[in-house]
């Protein structure tokens, strides 16, 4: 499923991999709880540039950052490395709101979230 009837990996898999990245990290570092945590982010943007081709089987690395930090929003941004190349394959970003998971309404972000997203926040 992950490459096209062109021989390379879709432009959804980019997508998906940027998601998992970031809520993956957000996962390690204790800062969301997917199945009970109060507050969730919602993704309200988001776009991609694609460098060169990736295809299964590669390997591929993701790194993050935060770009922006605001008061109930983060624009997080995400490399996409193949292999073992030193330059990314493809950059994407997207923008969380965060919000109450309930009311689905914007509130600001919760402490703990906070500092630990300072520590990539570039």
């Amino acid at each position: 499923m992950d490459n096209d009837v062109y021989g390379h990996m879709n432009n959804v898999v980019h997508y998906s991999l940027f998601d998992t990245a970031v809520n993956g990290w957000l996962i390690e570092n204790g800062v969301l709880d997917i199945h009970a945590g109060g507050q969730i982010g919602l993704v309200v943007e988001t776009g991609c540039r694609y460098f060169g081709e990736m295809a299964f089987p590669d390997v591929v690395t993701a790194g993050i950052r935060v770009a922006k930090l605001g008061s109930s929003s983060v624009r997080y941004e995400v490399g996409l490395f193949r292999n073992h190349d030193k330059t990314a394959a493809a950059e994407g970003f997207f923008v969380h709101v965060y919000v109450d998971r309930a009311t689905r309404r914007p509130m600001p972000l919760a402490a703990e979230l906070r500092t630990a997203l300072e520590t990539i926040t570039t």
